[in-house]
Formats: structure tokens, C-alpha cells, sequence
């Protein structure tokens, strides 16, 4: 449904929240996208063109965003495209809310709030909430939310500019920039909205304070009174938190989801590079993105295989949340026309193509050396103390 501003989408979503919009979304929340011409021609004979668009729009986001939130909360929740886009995933969003609520905070500024999912979250952690955001839609569409899963009592909703919020009455301040623009991703701070000096000074102003950035923060970036924490769930990067206030913890952390697990930093130095051993350790990329693969290395006992490489090696299998290991059974000089022999010769069809140090495409490889068979491999394309190589094995 093409809009013509903020006017058309606030009267869509106030037509969602209708008796008629809410039976049409119940009706729709299966629905296949293959079959939505149809069912838009059928639902048009019964309900206004403009109604069947809104709801057809919303179930489609509500699908997109079962990932992100789960079927249970996704399915009543209401969203705009760039509400699912940059909305904190749930198991994240639970996870700040723990931090914040252990230590005794009780109310938050959340700034930037989005469609509210950190509210959400923060919430249902007996956090009593101020969601703001500049855009009526959003903070419409947050407000939906808050009463959507019967917690309006605990948040309330403001649309207002951030940066003239006084936040003076609440516990802590979360700020969670906007790091896209008209052109994509943002990646110098600065040029956030707001700006991260601009929060870095509105945290200083609590006893607690949480600011999402990007997890490609340089670390000199870190003012010296914050710490900074990077978060992965499931093994995928999701972002840097930079915390302020309460007890003194270790300036920089990896935090893995589910768990939680969390490396802090010991400031060890670089780990030595040793001959490639029985097993091959990749660290989480919250490991690698907070300078701790050295903290990793020293619980597995390992060394690395190149100075400049995150891959840690050891002839031992240790269980670790922080890096996954994979038994080596070959290493070898980079060479296409060697690795095609090889896994010709072992039937190796399935093929996992893994890169840390090389400039060869996975996509590129494997259409190179054409894999064909029953058996299944990983190899790596790395480099082995300064030399090009390929480590072949599987999964310990």
C-alpha cells in the first residue's frame, strides 16, 4: 500500500486496532504471500481497499518479525518496516533488562525507543519504562504494543525529540541511536541520531545508564568511565553496549546468547603462534570483536596459528561457550588444484567453506573445485604463520 505520509499510516494503524482490523489480522496471520492476490481480491469485496492493504502489510511484518520476537508476541504486536528492521532482538532486549534490573534499577529513560521492544522487555522485568521517540508513527505503533501485551501500566509513551527529554526522575537512561540514514548503515558515531557523544554525556547524568552502538566500535572509542560489552546470540553479532555507573566491572566483555556467557578481559597479551595441533578453536564473533581471542586461548590453553589471525590451536578438546572447535586432519599450501584431488578422493560433496586471512570467495571456491559425494568437510582458507593454506576437517 503506497502512503502519501505519517497521516495515512496512523489512520491505518488506528483502523488495525478496529473490531473490523483486528478479525481481518486473525484472519490473515497464516496467510501466504504467494496466494495474497487472491486473498486481497476476496477481502476487498467484504472491507474497505485501504483496511485490507494495512492489514496485509502488517501480517507480512508480523511474520518477518517472529524471528526477532517469537510467534507468541510477534502475532500481537503491531510494526512499521523499520521497526523490524532495527528493533533489538527479544532474547538480547531480556537479557539488558536482567542487567538492568540486578542492579536495582526501577525505572528507565529509554531514548530512541523504536516500536518498543527494549521497553517491552525492561517491563516484564518489573521496570517501570519512558519510551520516546520522535516519529509519531513509531511511538504510536510502541503505544499499540505497551497495551497490545498488557503493560501500558508500566510504559508510557512520548513522542518527543530525545535530546530535549529531561530524564532527571528515572534510575537510568538506554539509548539506542539511529544508525541508518537515507544512504544505509551509519558508521561513524558522530552521525548517529543523536550523536554518541550527545548520549555519552546524557548517560553521565544517572546513576545507570546503557548505550547500544554498532560492534564495529573502534575500542578507542570507549570513554575511560564506561564499560563495554559485546553481544552475540546464537553465534551472530548483534551489538556493543557501552554501560555506565554501578559496581566496577572488567572494562571490556564478550556476552554470548543463550546463556548468558560472558568472557571479561584480563588485558593478556597476544597468545604465541604454535604449529597447527589437533584441533581448531573459532572464536564467537563477539570474542574476536572485543579483543579477547588471548582470554579464549588461555582456557583452552592454545596458542594461534598466525600473529594476525583469530584461530586458536591446541591438541586438546576443551568444552568452551566461546569458540567452536573443529579436529584437523589436514594442512595444506593453498593450492585449488590439491584441495579438488582431496576431497575427489574422499567423497566429500558436502562442502563448509570458512575464511579468516584470504582473499578467495567461498562462492568461488566451490564452484571451483566442484564437490560431489556423500561425505561432508570444512575447510579453511587462512594463512598458517604467514603462508596461504587450507585447513580440511569437521566439526569435533
Amino acid at each position: 500500500m503506497a502512503h502519501n505520509g505519517p497521516v495515512n499510516d496512523l489512520s491505518s494503524l488506528s483502523a488495525l486496532l478496529t473490531d473490523e482490523g483486528q478479525a481481518l489480522l486473525m484472519e490473515l496471520r497464516d496467510h501466504s504471500p504467494a496466494q495474497e492476490l487472491a486473498i486481497a481480491t476476496r477481502l476487498r469485496r467484504e472491507h474497505p481497499p485501504e483496511l485490507v492493504s494495512a492489514a496485509l502489510g502488517q501480517a507480512r511484518l508480523r511474520q518477518r518479525a517472529v524471528a526477532k520476537f517469537g510467534a507468541e508476541d510477534a502475532y500481537r504486536m503491531y510494526f512499521t518496516p523499520n521497526g523490524v528492521e532495527q528493533s533489538t532482538r527479544r532474547s538480547v532486549a531480556e537479557y539488558r533488562a536482567a542487567r538492568f534490573s540486578a542492579l536495582g534499577v526501577g525505572s528507565v529513560a529509554d531514548l530512541c525507543s523504536g516500536i518498543g521492544g527494549d521497553a517491552i522487555a525492561l517491563a516484564r522485568a518489573g521496570v517501570r519504562v519512558l519510551a520516546v521517540d520522535h516519529d509519531p508513527l513509531t511511538a504510536a505503533t510502541a503505544r499499540a504494543n505497551a497495551q497490545a501485551l498488557g503493560l501500558s501500566e508500566l510504559i508510557e509513551v512520548r513522542c518527543a525529540d530525545v535530546m530535549e527529554t529531561d530524564t532527571s526522575p528515572y534510575d537510568a537512561v538506554f539509548v539506542d541511536p539511529a544508525r541508518r540514514g537515507g544512504r544505509g548503515r551509519i558508521f561513524d558515531p558522530e552521525a548517529y541520531s543523536p550523536p554518541l557523544s550527545w548520549a555519552i554525556e546524557a548517560a553521565r547524568t544517572r546513576p545507570h545508564a546503557a548505550l547500544k552502538i554498532a560492534p564495529g566500535i573502534p575500542h578507542e572509542l570507549v570513554p575511560p568511565d564506561f564499560s563495554a560489552e559485546w553481544i552475540s546470540d546464537e553465534k551472530d553479532v548483534k551489538e556493543a553496549v557501552l554501560w555506565h555507573g554501578g559496581p566496577a566491572t572488567p572494562r571490556i566483555t564478550a556476552t554470548l546468547l543463550p546463556g548468558p556467557h560472558t568472557l571479561p578481559s584480563n588485558e593478556l597479551p597476544d597468545p604465541p603462534v604454535r604449529p597447527v595441533g589437533r584441533y581448531l578453536y573459532e572464536p564467537d564473533g563477539a570474542v574476536v570483536r572485543a579483543h579477547l581471542v588471548a582470554e579464549a586461548a588461555e582456557a583452552l590453553d592454545g596458542g594461534l596459528i598466525d600473529a594476525t589471525i583469530a584461530y586458536i590451536t591446541s591438541n586438546e578438546l576443551r568444552p568452551t561457550p566461546f569458540a567452536t572447535a573443529y579436529e584437523v586432519t589436514d594442512v595444506l599450501p593453498f593450492s585449488l588444484k590439491k584441495l579438488k584431488a582431496l576431497l575427489r578422493s574422499r567423497n566429500v560433496g558436502n562442502l563448509t567453506v570458512k575464511k579468516r586471512g584470504s582473499a578467495v570467495e567461498p562462492e568461488e571456491l566451490r564452484r571451483r573445485v566442484k564437490p560431489q559425494g556423500p561425505n561432508a568437510a570444512t575447510v579453511f582458507l587462512t594463512r598458517v604463520n604467514g603462508a596461504p593454506s587450507m585447513l580440511i576437517g569437521h566439526p569435533a
